[in-house]
């Protein structure tokens, strides 16, 4: 997880937070926001982020694993 400033622990981020916050760039933050696929707060004009929900958000985006890795076999070399 990123190194945490003073500013993350603010209930509301900015666009600018939620980039450093998460590594996604300001421009993917922003086509995220327009096609509603990122939780955010529409404060009159200005577009925040409540970082508890991002939080939920980014844990509901886990990938899960197909297998444990303990059950895959291991690779054999040919001849």
């Amino acid at each position: 997880m990123p190194h945490e400033t003073p500013s993350m622990t603010r209930r509301l981020l900015n666009i600018k937070e939620v980039a450093d916050y998460t590594g996604l760039s300001t421009h993917t933050l922003y086509t995220m926001v327009s096609k509603r696929r990122i939780p955010f707060v529409k404060l009159g004009r200005l577009t925040k982020f409540d970082r508890y929900e991002l939080d939920r958000w980014i844990s509901s985006q886990s990938v899960k694993v197909r297998r444990p890795f303990s059950s895959y076999t291991p690779l054999t070399g040919g001849s």
